[in-house]
């Protein structure tokens, strides 16, 4: 229970952040303009309100229903629906009343306001925390690979060296890559320190989907976490920290596999240990009939963490949220497909994004990725949403013409339809889910 709710909070707290700033992007270019603002609201109010406060001419307050916010500007169709007020004479203070670019960069703030936010959230978090990776000679045992992976001639132990041609800085990325990306080749090394180029089909993401099962597990080293004193491996010069390579000449992947190669020789182990990032070989002889050697094995998979100065990072953050946007939209595609629309999730899956225990970075990182989702999802050209607003601003640009209002009106109607019916949906999907 308190999982659930140390989840609950932090995407509480999240939305918000994002929800009132993405307000603001509208709020404040409104004022700007002399546009009035009725109402300013974080989540919705449908019946009544958890606080609010009437300051000038707009009334600030808080909703119960956690699933956005508004800002209610005078003589513009939106949720309200406020047909009265469009039924009057236009007014100077009026959205309508406004030049069209003027509305346009009212209805634009809020998306601008949320990239720009993802982007600086994520410079901050580098700066602050840096990055954390697992390189290529990190991950020394490599990855176990998925059933549909060893069918397109990825093998366990593998790493991954490039991605079409480019260094893969963090191997766990390599998932989110294949799914989120068009991959034509893949090229690794092999557990032999062979190389090879694995061809990737076009519906590898689909085919990902579709398994259920992440494609590319890491497979932890073996580290020696004490040696005990005065046994074999005391006088093999072998150290706390260093990592098991090969038992006896074959490479390990697993504790298990160290287990079982043991018993290759009767009287010794051969081991190969790196050591800060060199290999060298000793030789152990067995302490007794159970081949002890007098060691004890942690599985510990090593990161990386890459500082960055303050002006390193405002570059680096850029491309966090460049990538994280081009991801999402490419992901996006799947949502017209059937393995994809099956993934589609609601407040509980994006709850179960944020960390179990408080952490602060991991907080802002999903503060920053969901920034960016809300920008992306309000910029699509659908009525009720941002980008619905701006095709319609866009379409009066460019013909100088104003869509007619009782077209509008029901847009706005058939927007609303539509964004609950997916909010239920996803919502449902996250129930039967949890069932």
């Amino acid at each position: 229970m308190e999982v659930i709710f140390i989840k609950a909070f932090q995407l509480l707290l999240s939305l918000a952040i994002l929800v009132v700033l993405h307000e603001l992007g509208h709020f404040i270019p409104a004022k700007i303009f002399k546009t009035r603002v009725e109402k300013f609201y974080l989540f919705f109010d449908p019946w009544f309100s958890l606080f609010k406060k009437k300051i000038g001419e707009t009334v600030y307050g808080i909703g119960w229903l956690p699933l956005g916010g508004y800002v209610k500007i005078s003589g513009m169709i939106d949720e309200s629906m406020d047909k009265e007020q469009m039924s009057k004479p236009p007014q100077p203070w009026e959205f309508r009343s406004k030049p069209t670019w003027q509305r346009f960069i009212i209805m634009i703030g809020g998306v601008t306001v949320n990239l720009i936010l993802g982007f600086l959230i994520y410079s901050m978090v580098l700066f602050v925390w840096g990055k954390n990776v697992v390189t290529v000679e990190n991950l020394n045992s490599g990855f176990t690979v998925s059933e549909s992976m060893k069918k397109i001639g990825f093998e366990d132990g593998d790493r991954i060296l490039k991605i079409d041609g480019n260094d893969l800085e963090d191997q766990i990325q390599i998932n989110n890559i294949l799914v989120s990306r068009s991959v034509d080749v893949v090229e690794v090394i092999r557990s032999n320190e062979s190389r090879e180029i694995i061809n990737i089909p076009d519906n590898i993401g689909l085919e990902i989907i579709s398994a259920g099962v992440a494609p590319f597990a890491p497979n932890v080293n073996s580290v020696i976490d004490s040696v005990l004193t005065d046994s074999p491996a005391d006088f093999s010069d072998i150290k706390k920290g260093d990592i098991i390579n090969k038992v006896n000449g074959t490479k390990i992947l697993s504790f298990d596999e160290f287990e079982e190669l043991k018993k290759i020789n009767s009287d010794y182990i051969e081991l190969e240990i790196i050591r800060n990032g060199n290999q060298f070989s000793t030789v152990v002889p067995f302490e007794s009939m159970d081949k002890l050697i007098g060691i004890i094995i942690k599985p510990d998979l090593k990161i990386t963490t890459k500082k960055y100065g303050f002006f390193e990072s405002i570059g680096e953050g850029y491309d966090e949220a460049y990538w994280k946007l081009k991801d999402y939209i490419y992901q996006f595609g799947y949502v017209f497909s059937k393995e994809g629309v099956s993934q589609l999730g609601g407040f509980g899956t994006i709850g179960n994004i944020f960390p179990a225990k408080w952490d602060w970075k991991r907080f802002w990182e999903m503060t920053a990725f969901l920034s960016i989702i809300l920008a992306f999802m309000n910029f699509l050209p659908i009525p009720a949403l941002d980008g619905g607003h701006l095709v319609f601003l866009t379409y009066e640009m460019v013909t100088g013409k104003k869509p007619n209002q009782r077209f509008l009106e029901i847009a706005q109607m058939v927007g609303i339809i539509l964004l609950l019916g997916l909010f239920f949906y996803a919502n449902i999907m996250d129930i039967f889910r949890f069932l």
